[in-house]
C-alpha cells in the first residue's frame, strides 16, 4: 500500500497538527514485505471475509509475488475486512530484520515462527506510532523523557530474533507503555480550554452525535460502531483504541486528533469534507 509524503509539524489556532514526525517507517510498504498478512492472520467467513481462512495458510488471492490477486478489488469480492486492516509497518519488518529477507516459501520450516512473530511486531510497531505522535506533542513535553526511554526500548524489542520476540511479556510492555500514553493525552487535552467530554470506554454504538463538540474529549476504547459524526468537531479528541467501525465521519473535522491510526479510519465512513491528521491517509472506499 503506497503513502503520501507527509509535511512539516504545524501549529494552527487549534493546537498542534502532528505530521512528519518520524513514522514513516511505522506505514505499510506492502512492495516490501512477504505477504504477512495474508499468511499469519485467520479470518472466518463473515460480512468481512468470503471464507474461512486459519493462520499459517496463505490466503488463495496471494500471488507467487507476494502481492493480492484481487487488491482493486477487495470489497466487491467479499473481502472488506482486508481493506481496513493496517499492520504499521510490521509486515516490512519481520520480512526484512528479522528474517533477514528470507521468505517463508524459502524457508517452510521457518514459516510458522514468521506467522507467529508478525502479529507481535504489530503490536510493537503500534506501540512505536503512539510514542512517536506523543513526542510530536510541544504540550506533552513533561512527559517526553519517559517516552523516549520508552520508544528506544521498544525499538530495541523490534529489533531482537524471532525467539526473543515470541518470548516477550506482551501485555506487560502494552501496560507500561499505556500509562505515559495516559499522561501524554491528558496533558495534550488540557490544551483545549473549558469543559471536555468524558467517554472514556462508553458505549456509543449508534449514537447520533452530528455536529457534535467534542474537541478534547477522552475517547479511549469508545465504542462508536455505526455512531453518526457527521459534521462531528474531534480536533485534539483521543481517540487510542476507540472502535470506528461504520462510524460516518462525513465532514468530520479530526485535524489534531491524538492516536488516531490508519485501520481506525478505514474502518469508518468519510468523504471529501472528512479533515485527517496529516500522517493518515483516505481512505479508496470512502464516497
Amino acid at each position: 500500500m503506497s503513502r503520501k509524503q507527509q509535511t512539516p509539524t504545524t501549529t494552527d489556532s487549534h493546537g498542534p497538527v502532528v505530521a512528519d514526525d518520524g513514522r514513516k517507517d511505522l506505514q505499510a510498504d506492502c512492495a516490501n514485505c512477504f505477504g504477512l498478512c495474508c499468511v499469519a492472520l485467520p479470518f472466518a467467513r463473515s460480512a468481512d471475509f468470503a471464507v474461512d481462512k486459519s493462520a499459517g495458510q496463505p490466503c488463495s488471492n496471494l500471488q507467487t509475488d507476494f502481492r493480492c490477486g484481487i487488491h482493486s478489488r477487495l470489497r466487491e469480492k467479499g473481502f472488506r475486512g482486508c481493506t481496513t486492516y493496517d499492520c504499521f509497518g510490521a509486515g516490512q519488518k519481520v520480512s526484512h530484520v528479522t528474517f533477514g529477507g528470507t521468505d517463508w516459501r524459502q524457508d517452510p520450516h521457518g514459516a510458522r515462527r514468521m506467522s507467529a512473530v508478525f502479529p507481535l511486531m504489530r503490536q510493537l510497531h503500534e506501540l512505536l506510532w503512539y510514542i512517536t505522535e506523543a513526542l510530536g506533542h510541544e504540550s506533552a513535553r513533561p512527559v517526553h523523557q519517559d517516552l523516549r526511554k520508552a520508544l528506544t526500548q521498544v525499538e530495541e524489542l523490534s529489533r531482537g530474533s524471532a525467539e526473543s520476540i515470541l518470548e516477550l511479556d506482551m501485555a506487560a510492555l502494552r501496560g507500561d507503555v499505556n500509562v505515559l500514553l495516559v499522561q501524554a493525552g491528558e496533558r495534550i487535552r488540557a490544551t483545549v480550554p473549558g469543559r471536555r467530554k468524558n467517554h472514556r470506554g462508553a458505549d456509543l454504538i449508534g449514537a447520533r452525535l452530528a455536529g457534535a463538540d467534542l474537541r478534547g474529549a477522552n475517547l479511549r476504547g469508545a465504542l462508536l460502531i455505526a455512531a453518526d459524526l457527521t459534521g462531528a468537531d474531534l480536533r485534539t479528541a483521543d481517540l487510542i483504541g476507540a472502535d470506528l467501525r461504520d462510524a460516518d465521519l462525513s465532514g468530520a473535522d479530526l485535524t489534531g486528533s491524538i492516536f488516531l491510526t490508519q485501520a481506525q479510519v478505514n474502518a469508518a465512513k468519510g468523504d471529501t469534507a472528512t479533515r485527517l491528521p496529516p500522517a493518515l491517509d483516505r481512505p479508496a472506499h470512502w464516497r
